[in-house]
């Protein structure tokens, strides 16, 4: 089931089930009133805006260095638990949003994942546990300032701008993670090319290792790495990012 966050002709808000090329409109946020519809139907047209499927509520946790290939291009080896950081959740845009290039910065990257969206208070979660506490999955851009990363030797400024987290375009509650191609594209040229079985650290292993960090609540996001490939992109330039059986997730970028 694809669940759209989306605004009709520039209104408020709303939520809906996708039926291939129509939206059907529900009560609510389904993660907190469930899948009760109103009946009304919206065709995915011009009129229709997708939006952040989610907004978190508390937090995005993001695991680094996930793909062993990503982790050498890095300069390093991949590390034997996973190394989780946080971006704030202003940080978020949706599908089509720009990502605003901070003037600070000369090296701002790409790095295309898959997200995966937290449904229930969520603490100390056995692996074996994982889908209990999982609403769905997306796509996801953990948006980087990599001369700012290395200036500041941690990575809470390079990953917290506002703008560096665009999600979407959906989410997909019943998603096979084990073998999901990912492609990133920056005005069309391939610069990522990965798998979702090319993870170290499993998404079972991901969440039951984050929520014996920190309490997960419903609508916190968990990016789960990026594979090989990260590079700049500029003022002007498209990136697109695709996941098998999730869509494309496409923002242009400008200048701050």
């Amino acid at each position: 089931m694809k669940i759209a966050r989306f605004t009709v002709s520039g209104g408020e808000p709303r939520f809906g089930i996708v039926d291939e090329t129509e939206i059907v409109v529900l009560v609510g946020d389904p993660m907190f009133v469930g899948y009760e519809t109103t009946e009304e139907r919206v065709p995915l047209d011009a009129n229709v805006k997708l939006l952040a499927p989610v907004i978190p509520r508390s937090k995005i946790v993001a695991v680094g260095k996930n793909y062993a290939d990503h982790a050498a291009e890095m300069g390093g080896e991949a590390p034997t638990t996973p190394l989780i950081f946080l971006k704030p959740n202003t940080s978020v845009i949706g599908p089509g949003d720009a990502i605003q290039l901070p003037r600070e910065s000369s090296q701002v990257e790409h790095e295309g994942e898959l997200a995966i969206v937290i449904g229930s208070i969520a603490r100390d979660v056995k692996k074996e546990d994982y889908a209990d506490v999982v609403f769905g999955y997306t796509i996801a851009n953990d948006v980087t300032a990599r001369d700012i990363q290395k200036a500041d030797g941690q990575w809470a400024r390079a990953k917290g701008y506002d703008t560096f987290c665009p999600l979407g375009p959906v989410i997909e509650t019943d998603f096979d993670f084990s073998d999901a191609a990912i492609e990133v594209r920056v005005d069309g040229e391939l610069r990522q090319s990965g798998n979702t079985n090319q993870m170290i650290h499993s998404i079972p292993e991901i969440i039951a290792f984050a929520s014996s960090v920190w309490t997960l609540l419903p609508g916190d996001v968990i990016l789960t790495g990026t594979p090989a490939g990260v590079g700049p992109f500029v003022d002007g330039q498209k990136v697109e990012i695709s996941i098998a059986g999730l869509g494309l997730l496409s923002n242009p970028a400008k200048n701050r």
